[in-house]
């Protein structure tokens, strides 16, 4: 888990490792125009329910300013002039207005709503079906955590700013636009007063407002931290409590949530002082207009029906104003969030893609792989490289194993081989095409891999083993479970095949886990089987099981087996010895052990071990 934080001004000035990976569109550098066209390109889609939300918007807006006026002839009419007639005539008019004012709120709720729910739901889409295209590396540099909050937090921030806050900032914006124009038909001279006070209330939006943002952008990047590290703690749950660091990740966590508690009172006390300001200034000029209005009213200049109405509009004036200052607040805080979901939008993968669907492979694929003078370093580790002037070719039908101390680029090799990564020099082939002409879905659709940490998803056993061929038959899934020599302890479970197997499997043990991983290799029938430590969790008999089943479906097929336990490789074709990412050695078993002396040494301590 992430390293002791030590001091607040860390925790308050740490940078997420997303902003590193895509620093040309980090912090401060999308402009609000970007995140306005990115905004807009979701919901252009929709202009229809927009155009239905904005009649409704103009409805309810301009019924909520003809009710003033109505107002004032109840006043003028009714209470000073004392007409019954006028006053039930103006009163019918009033409930009219309120019932059409009702329905019109109903209609822009609904599809402002709707819209905010559906918009957050495209970029959920499409932010996700980015993070799949993405290289591996990209993951190795930024925290699942840090990704999934953006895609949950900040998204659900634009939901509520796009399916209410906007609503509301037009809403208003009409309102005042509306109730100014209605002020310079009352009484131009009053409205002098209004519109002498709008420099003093914009300029604090517009200053505050930047802050707003900035600050905004620091609280989601701490909630993000706090959710990182709680899917790190969950995920590795019992070796925290195995090194009993319960109470050193409590007061880890408590530091992240304090620090996410700091940002967010910045952020508050930011958005307050703008809050307090303009509503200060609004209610100010306010106070100086009834003032000067009432004069007018008692020197007999103006009505108490046109005041009424006067200061009405002037209270919508001043409240929209307000109201606008307000959610400016809430979408300064969308801006930061949806610049974050920009990051990952706008995120390169390494892995490009060929134009045009790439080059055809040959039907059938023969399942040659010929590694041609391959250099490679890890993105993150540039310095050391992985693999260095690597050549191998792999015949067709052959099977090889790979052995070698930890960190000699076993595994490095299968990664660039399934085109993971790109080495730096030199080139793969399969079937003498360069890889990196084919579509990497191309490619990988004719491999595939059980590693030596088998990987499995929420779900039942029939999905775990379907993941390779989704249209696989049950009767296919439960064969190839058979062959894997699965079927016994799957029988044993609750519901059999579709018992649910938990978050990774969690309810299985180490070598079922990897006997499901190597079902679901065999149930795709690929042309290139890659094993990486695939026997590794088996305890002896379910290794040899595994092994017989492994054997056979190995017959035929490109084979590349990467094994500690040279027991388990011993009838391989090939065995090639790697070490500090070069081959230094390659034969059969028996050449080896005559002709390497580092494989001699390594086949001795085994053996004897045995």
């Amino acid at each position: 888990m992430s390293d002791p934080i030590n001091s607040e001004q860390n925790l308050n000035t740490s940078v997420t490792p997303i902003e590193d990976a895509v620093a040309e569109t980090g912090r401060n550098r999308i402009s609000n125009l970007k995140i306005l066209k990115t905004t807009w390109q979701y919901m252009r889609p929709y202009t229809s329910r927009i155009a239905l939300a904005s009649v409704a918007l103009i409805l309810t807006a301009g019924l909520s300013l003809g009710l003033v006026q109505i107002i004032r002839v109840i006043v003028d009419s009714g209470f000073v002039a004392g007409s019954n007639t006028s006053l039930n005539g103006a009163l019918i008019g009033f409930v009219a207005v309120a019932i059409f004012q009702a329905i019109g709120t109903f209609a822009r709720f609904y599809w402002v709503s709707w819209l905010g729910e559906r918009v957050t739901a495209d970029i959920r889409k499409s932010v996700f079906a980015r993070l799949l295209r993405l290289h591996p590396g990209f993951f190795e540099a930024n925290l699942s955590g840090e990704i999934s909050s953006r895609i949950t937090t900040d998204t659900t921030l634009i939901q509520t700013v796009i399916g209410s806050s906007v609503s509301i900032a037009l809403r208003n914006l009409l309102m005042l636009l509306g109730g100014t124009g209605f002020l310079f038909i009352t009484n131009p001279r009053l409205t002098s007063i209004v519109l002498l006070c709008i420099p003093l209330v914009v300029g604090p939006i517009i200053f505050f407002g930047k802050r707003v943002r900035r600050l905004s952008r620091d609280s989601q990047d701490e909630i993000a931290n706090v959710g990182a590290y709680v899917g790190e703690a969950i995920q590795q749950i019992k070796t925290v409590q195995a090194f009993n660091h319960q109470r050193h990740d409590k007061k880890q966590f408590d530091r992240h949530v304090e620090a996410a508690f700091a940002a967010s009172c910045r952020r508050i006390y930011m958005r307050s002082v703008l809050i307090t300001v303009v509503m200060t200034t609004v209610f100010s000029a306010l106070a100086a207009m009834i003032w000067v209005g009432g004069q007018d009213v008692i020197d007999g200049r103006m009505s108490a029906g046109e005041l009424t109405a006067f200061v009405t509009y002037a209270v919508i004036v001043a409240a929209a104003v307000g109201a606008i200052s307000q959610v400016l607040s809430e979408l300064q805080r969308a801006a930061g969030a949806m610049e974050r979901l920009i990051e990952l939008l706008e995120s390169e993968s390494a892995i490009t893609e060929p134009e045009s669907g790439g080059a055809p492979l040959p039907e059938p694929v023969r399942g040659e792989i010929n590694l041609k003078n391959l250099h490679f370093c890890y993105p993150t580790r540039p310095e050391s490289p992985a693999v260095e002037g690597l050549n191998l070719i792999i015949r067709p039908g052959e099977s090889l194993a790979l052995v070698g101390s930890s960190g000699a680029g076993k595994s490095t090799l299968i990664d660039l081989i399934l085109r993971f990564y790109d080495p730096q020099k030199g080139c793969i082939t399969l079937d003498n095409i360069d890889i990196k002409t084919l579509h990497p879905e191309a490619l990988r659709r004719h491999m595939a891999v059980v590693s030596q940490q088998p990987a499995l998803f929420t779900g039942t056993v029939l999905d775990n083993i379907r993941y390779s061929r989704p249209g696989a038959s049950d009767e296919e899934v439960r064969l190839a479970a058979k062959n894997a020599y699965s079927e016994e302890f799957i029988s044993q479970l609750p519901n059999g095949f579709h018992s649910h197997l938990g978050e990774g499997g969690v309810r299985l043990s180490g070598g079922q886990r990897q006997r499901l991983a190597i079902a679901r290799a065999i149930l795709k029938d690929p042309r290139i089987l890659l094993l990486d430590e695939a026997t590794s969790a088996l305890d002896a008999e379910s290794e040899q099981k595994v092994q017989l089943a492994l054997d056979h479906v190995m017959r035929g097929r490109t084979s590349i087996v990467i094994a500690h336990r040279l027991a388990t490789i011993k009838n391989v074709d090939r065995i090639v010895l790697m070490q500090r990412g070069q081959i230094i050695a390659e034969g059969s078993h028996e050449d080896l052990m005559l002709n390497s002396s580092l494989y001699e040494k390594l086949a001795k301590l085994q053996f004897n071990q045995d």
